[in-house]
């Protein structure tokens, strides 16, 4: 992996993120576009803890009930606690995973990802999500396509402006996979105070960020059958007792869906 040059210029959605999660690999930026956004929608943090959570409580399921041992996981973001291969392999440690991410502060990162358990493996792809028969090309050397696969695509579908692309992303990207694959979205709803947060951030210069209706978000999962209890609210999939906010109202949503 070659490591790009990062830009301190330029507002990174990796690293606002992992800033709201108290991680520190974030600059001057970051933080001025976090302050303006946080000023909107002050309970974003809370948003980016339930987000984290909801990634395992879906591996788990993943890779427990479902008995899924691969997973790809696009927009992976600056490593921190409970990452996907940590996640899996703690349930069952011969899960293979590969991450793909494009932010260089990620890539600079990736080491961090590629801690495998002994029985397991972890890989790290530099390439973005509307790249998906790169992805795929350079995916088929890690992952074994006769066998199912966990896809998740937390927090990043958000970044594809277009509606019919992002799930024509979606359909290429599930379509090589075998029955009994499963696919986990996050994703933020327009009409709510994101609203007003999403519009700072699409004027710091960032890459701009499109929110979508309860109806659209749903129909990424369309020709999947989609598990119980549906796109939710964040802290309402599945929850466990030790999930945080189970009892509020979220502005993020998120579902799980089996390839059949």
């Amino acid at each position: 992996m070659t490591e790009r040059p990062l830009d301190t210029d330029i507002p990174s959605p990796a690293r606002i993120y992992d800033l709201w999660l108290g991680g520190k690999d974030n600059y001057e930026i970051d933080r001025v576009v976090s302050e303006q956004i946080l000023a909107a929608v002050p309970e974003l943090p809370v948003l980016a803890r339930t987000n984290r959570e909801f990634l395992g409580r879906a591996v788990r399921y993943m890779a427990g009930e479902a008995g899924i041992r691969q997973f790809l996981d696009i927009g992976t973001g600056i490593p921190t606690a409970n990452n996907t291969h940590q996640v899996a392999q703690s349930v069952a440690p011969d899960s293979h995973v590969v991450y793909v991410d494009n932010d260089p502060m990620v890539l600079a990162h990736a080491r961090a990802l590629l801690r495998s358990a002994p029985d397991g493996t972890t890989a790290f792809i530099d390439a973005d999500l509307r790249e998906p028969d790169k992805i795929l090309a350079a995916v088929r050397d890690l992952l074994d396509f006769d066998h199912p696969i966990g896809l998740t695509l937390l927090g990043v579908v958000d970044f594809l402006p277009d509606t019919g692309e992002a799930a024509s992303i979606i359909r290429t990207l599930l379509a090589p996979m075998a029955p009994g694959s499963h696919l986990a979205i996050s994703h933020g709803l327009v009409g709510t105070q994101l609203d007003e947060g999403v519009r700072h951030w699409n004027e710091s210069g960032g890459s701009p960020m499109t929110l979508r209706t309860l109806e659209e978000v749903t129909g990424f999962f369309d020709g999947l059958d989609l598990l119980e209890p549906g796109v939710v609210a964040l802290p309402r999939w599945r929850p466990v007792p030790e999930t945080l906010y189970a009892d509020r109202e979220a502005v993020y949503y998120a579902g799980v869906g089996r390839k059949s």
